[in-house]
């Protein structure tokens, strides 16, 4: 959103001046989603637009306000953004709920139906953004990904929050070694970042696969055994690096449900780095529960 267009419906900028009236009064009578964004973060201006659509598709449901945390360091500090883009979800004049990082159409769909948030009822166009929303929803291929990245990067060499998109595609590919440079190369202001962080971590578990089998081989083992907790350790690692976080936590629960004290605690200490590494809160709150249920 720039200062040429004007903002879709349901859409506003807001300062430190304007904060009260606008996000948290309003927030009493509508859900105001506050997006924390800046000019130069590649994530945000990805993500915006979808904000802006789907803010558009609810039609009144939620407000979106929108704070340049470069113009609002005061508002950025009060609500102690680490990273950006990150998102909160306003009731009430209360904070009920906050996302760390972009997500898809579909998963801040499934977010607003989480807190009771429902779009706008229309007939025209419904088969329409249905079949947006769930091609937003589709997996992106990481390989298209990191090909995409590249092109932009080449484009644009001295864009660094594109270098950490791409060591985060090429992680899900399994070029960890690629990604390591690109992490060790990023600037101060990005090697900080949440997700630099967060691929750092990932990493670690990447180090594991090491020689390790193909997915489909590890597949196949816990088919044919499925007390076969190496095999299994190794395909939920698999899925984690590849970004897969609910199937590897299921692989890691049940490794944890057949036998506890394999390898002096391996599931649990699995279960246990994999909650740091993931970033969806509901996911791993669910998983600690189940691990909790196991465990006593």
């Amino acid at each position: 959103m720039t200062a040429e267009t004007a903002p879709p419906a349901h859409v506003f900028d807001v300062t430190t001046d304007t904060f009260e009236t606008a996000v948290l009064q309003r927030s009493t009578q509508t859900p105001v989603l506050v997006d924390f964004w800046a000019e130069w973060c590649g994530p945000c201006k990805s993500l915006g637009p979808v904000l802006e659509k789907l803010a558009r598709d609810y039609g009144g449901a939620f407000e979106l306000a929108k704070i340049d945390v470069d113009k609002e360091p005061q508002l950025a500090g009060a609500f102690q953004v680490r990273s950006i883009p990150t998102l909160f979800l306003l009731k009430g004049g209360q904070v009920v709920d906050a996302i760390p990082g972009a997500l898809t159409e579909g998963q801040l769909r499934e977010f607003f139906a989480h807190h009771g948030i429902e779009p706008a009822v229309t007939i025209a166009g419904a088969d329409t953004d249905a079949a947006d929303a769930e091609a937003a929803a589709a997996p992106v291929d990481p390989h298209a990904e990191v090909v995409r990245l590249r092109g932009e990067i080449a484009a644009a060499p001295d864009r660094d929050e594109l270098k950490l998109d791409l060591a985060l595609a090429l992680l899900k590919t399994g070029a960890a070694a690629e990604a390591q440079q690109l992490l060790d190369a990023l600037p101060a202001n990005l090697a900080t970042d949440d997700r630099t962080v967060n691929a750092r971590a990932r990493l670690g578990f990447a180090a594991l696969l090491k020689d390790a089998p193909a997915p489909e081989v590890l597949e196949a083992a816990v088919a044919s055994d499925p007390d076969d907790l190496r095999a299994r350790h190794l395909l939920g690692t698999h899925r984690l690096v590849g970004g897969e976080s609910e199937a590897a936590l299921a692989q890691f629960l049940e490794m944890l449900r057949r036998d506890r004290d394999f390898e002096d605690g391996l599931p649990r200490k699995a279960l246990i780095d994999a909650f740091r590494v993931i970033e969806d809160a509901a996911l791993v709150g669910a998983y600690r529960r189940k691990m909790s249920s196991v465990l006593f």
